[in-house]
């Protein structure tokens, strides 16, 4: 359970020295697909997977971190991304230059255009069946869920996973058995009233609850 979703950087590092052949689903409005060299906001929550991709458009090799001050445990031989290792589910919310990497390096993404259009039982079937023999890390972010159902959270977008919609990700991960380690961000009580930090942290809670494997029956 963490901050913003630059917790990512130092958890996908520790996750892929281990397990460096990891599938990675990130549930979230956002491609966070950002470096310093391509954000427009500065903000490193928009930057982890940018960050730790082997490959860009323009370059074979992954993000130079010598340029990044702070960042020398992250040094050029550490532990990179593949695009075929991640798969994107609910994005609604991306940069121009993020889009460009998504379809010019051939990441898997299912918006929400995709969930609208094919249900979310089949956007995970599709997910899990092109990470197939990988252990697989969920990272959650709360802004993958409408504002309306999760409004404590710093970058709400409009249109985003219902209730139902959110915990069948997490259940669906989970009954796989190839779940080996998840994370959930964004969640900020202060950004919202009392009855909209109480219902963020609830629904965080309970999705939680689900990737341990809580189930309907």
């Amino acid at each position: 359970v963490g901050g913003d979703h630059s917790i990512g950087i130092g958890s996908l590092c520790g996750i892929l020295r281990v397990r460096p052949d990891t599938g990675i689903i990130w549930v979230d409005a956002h491609a966070d697909l950002n470096t310093p060299d391509t954000s427009t906001s500065g903000n490193f929550h928009g930057m982890p997977l940018g960050l730790l991709m082997n490959s860009s458009p323009d370059s074979k090799e992954g993000y130079d971190f010598s340029k990044l001050p702070g960042f020398e445990f992250l040094d050029n031989q550490g532990p990179r991304i593949a695009p075929e290792q991640l798969v994107y589910v609910g994005l609604r919310d991306v940069d121009p230059s993020e889009r460009l990497w998504i379809r010019q390096l051939g990441i898997k993404a299912f918006t929400m255009t995709d969930i609208d259009h094919l249900g979310i039982g089949k956007v995970m079937d599709l997910a899990l069946a092109h990470l197939k023999g990988r252990p697989l890390h969920l990272s959650w972010d709360i802004d993958s869920v409408d504002p309306l159902l999760a409004p404590a959270t710093g970058t709400k977008v409009r249109g985003g996973l219902t209730y139902r919609e959110a915990h069948f990700v997490a259940e669906f991960v989970a009954q796989s058995g190839d779940l080996a380690s998840a994370e959930i961000v964004e969640v900020n009580p202060t950004l919202s009233s009392d009855d909209g930090a109480n219902e963020t942290v609830e629904l965080g809670l309970q999705v939680i609850t689900s990737f341990m494997g809580k189930s309907i029956i």
